[in-house]
């Protein structure tokens, strides 16, 4: 049986006769919205708050964006920090927890752990976004907050909104969920003040490039590969994030002959998931590979990717953060 997501790039009959689910789920996320607006929205005393986000279901390059932009951030004298809902931890609720390199993703979540390991600054796991956020700014020292992944979470007040998404993919059949990949309506996009296509964008669109050059052993990364060893060499790929054709793809694209693997995004590995009868190298995502420490053997290798936006992104980014800064120092 077909994933429903598989009927998702065209307006074919299961995705038509989800329609009318679609238009009511569009009209509920509207009314939604407007809902917060008229309620208090919490805001914490930080410089300015960040939502990095995207209006599709998927993978759209998100985590590597928000690992660029605490980069960016610190190495300007601010000092970022990140609030995450944790997606596909089973961490407490009652209270946010910080995270480091070396938590349980399966706690916390993989991407915030991935975000932990890469991005240098503190990263807080709270399905509260606002109490979480109190955390970084109060009791870690945090002057700007990111908030990953919280385009659709309004109780947070933002000050800056960077929309992600995938230049390739776009918005597949342009209708909301279930029929479609949409999350909000498309015309949500004209509320952001960034849009970052990962791959070529459109005018008025910022593009997004991932970086791969080198592979580390998962078990021990201080092992490090140069991609291209592996160039004609049969190998075995596993991705278990939004959108695993887009690793499978770039791996091919450096020569590689890859037998796919995918799985569903946040997916909890076994050792028989990942463990192979033959003796082929397995090349995995770094945010699969928080998963699978203590799965792996020395077969099983993970590719870093890094974010290369538009030279003019940066630039703007900041220069909007600043203004906000000097806004609210004002009040």
């Amino acid at each position: 049986m077909r994933r429903l997501d598989a009927y998702w790039d065209s307006r074919n009959p299961v995705a038509l006769a989800l329609f009318p689910v679609s238009l009511i789920y569009c009209v509920l996320m509207r009314l939604r919205r407007l809902v917060y607006g008229l309620l208090p929205i919490r805001r914490v005393p930080a410089k300015a708050i960040i939502v990095v986000g995207n209006l599709t279901v998927g993978g759209t390059g998100k985590t590597p964006m928000v690992i660029w932009l605490c980069r960016l951030l610190a190495s300007h004298g601010y000092r970022p920090g990140v609030i995450s809902r944790g997606h596909g931890g089973k961490r407490d609720h009652n209270a946010p927890q910080r995270v480091s390199a070396d938590s349980d993703p399966a706690r916390v979540g993989d991407e915030p752990v991935l975000i932990a390991a890469r991005a240098g600054c503190p990263v807080v796991v709270d399905r509260k976004r606002a109490r979480g956020a109190r955390m970084l700014v109060r009791e870690l020292g945090c002057d700007v907050v990111v908030a990953d992944d919280g385009l659709q979470h309004y109780a947070l007040a933002r000050d800056v909104e960077i929309m992600m998404v995938d230049g390739a993919r776009r918005f597949g059949n342009g209708l909301c969920l279930p029929a479609g990949p949409l999350r909000e309506s498309v015309e949500r996009l004209r509320d952001a003040d960034f849009v970052v296509a990962t791959g070529k964008g459109l005018p008025g669109e910022h593009s997004m490039e991932l970086s791969a050059t080198v592979a580390m052993q998962v078990r021990d990364p201080s092992r490090v590969k140069p991609l291209k060893a592996f160039a004609g060499k049969a190998v075995h790929a596993i991705a278990g994030i939004g959108h695993p054709p887009r690793f499978f793809a770039m791996l091919e694209a450096l020569r590689l002959r890859v037998d796919r693997h995918p799985f569903p995004d946040h997916h909890p590995f076994t050792a028989a998931e990942i463990r192979f009868t033959d003796s082929l190298p397995v090349l995995m995502t770094e945010k699969d590979a928080v998963k699978c420490r203590d799965l792996a053997d020395e077969r099983h290798w993970f590719v870093p990717v890094s974010a290369v936006p538009d030279a003019a992104l940066a630039p703007a980014i900041l220069s909007t953060v600043n203004a906000v800064s000097r806004l609210h120092s004002l009040r």
